[in-house]
């Protein structure tokens, strides 16, 4: 049944990119390209086809309001904010007056990765002052100094109030850089229905996809430590760990008003997280 589940979901993701138009923040902007990784090189997922979120595989992160970026929500672990519907796992942010909580869960210390390609099936919120997120932050932030020195990728992001863009990213750096890579749809939007993002991750090499289109290749990047630079590919070079969340406010997306809906508009809903690598 997984066989033929990932099978159709492959040749879906063909069909949606036909829908997708690329564009960059960067002069490195792509299109076209299939992806080299099959079903085969499948070495870790989770389906979401249990009762709860499986914390053999995941951890719930705990953090209070302004904690990043002074978004408005508490991370909290609620049945709630966190929980299984109909074999998908369900983010929801809720507001309760002026107060808001929210999920964010990640795979620190259970699922760890250097290289490989790194897929989620999702459906986005809609609304001002939503910021879901498919991201990866290092194992050990210190092993380079604290971001952005340490380095992040940013699989997948796309602003409640701009359900129509889709960015992929890279932090890295000192000072601060990073490369940016965007894709718009082209008819619809990503709020709108489930759409299969990933990255493939390789030693000199970092390259973004929309439902099996690649849009966005980085391949330049640099970092420092305390002892000075340190050289290419850090900080790209060592163990990363799979986050999911859904924020509120904060400097980016900037802050709900009268139009945003919360219930089940204020979902980040996950289909399946899949990572592969080749042996």
């Amino acid at each position: 049944m997984f066989a033929m589940k990932i099978k159709a979901i492959f040749f879906a993701a063909a069909i949606c990119a036909a829908a997708l138009v690329s564009c960059s923040n960067d002069e490195e902007m792509y299109s076209g390209g299939a992806s080299p990784y099959t079903e085969e090189d499948l070495v870790w997922h989770d389906e979401f086809d249990g009762n709860s979120l499986d914390t053999g595989d995941w951890n719930y992160e705990l953090h209070e309001p302004g904690w990043v970026n002074n978004e408005l929500q508490k991370y909290v672990r609620s049945n709630q904010n966190v929980f299984i519907k109909d074999g998908c796992l369900v983010i929801q942010a809720l507001k309760d007056g002026n107060k808001y909580t929210s999920g964010r869960v990640n795979t620190q210390g259970k699922h760890d990765f250097m290289y490989g390609r790194f897929e989620a099936r999702l459906k986005v919120p809609y609304g001002k002052g939503f910021l879901p997120a498919f991201w990866m932050m290092p194992t050990n932030e210190s092993l380079y100094g604290q971001w952005p020195k340490c380095g992040e990728i940013d699989i997948m992001e796309v602003l409640g109030h701009q359900p129509d863009t889709q960015y992929g990213t890279i932090h890295f750096g000192e000072p601060h850089t990073m490369r940016q890579g965007v894709i718009k749809s082209s008819g619809g939007n990503f709020a709108q229905t489930f759409h299969v993002y990933a990255c493939e991750w390789e030693p000199a090499e970092i390259r973004f996809y929309v439902d099996g289109r690649l849009y966005f290749v980085a391949h330049d990047w640099f970092t420092k430590s305390a002892s000075g630079s340190k050289p290419y590919p850090a900080p790209f070079n060592q163990k990363f760990y799979v986050i999911l969340n859904l924020a509120v406010g904060g400097n980016w997306p900037g802050n709900p008003d009268s139009s945003t809906k919360f219930e089940e508009n204020a979902r980040l809903v996950v289909d399946y997280v899949r990572v592969y690598q080749k042996k």
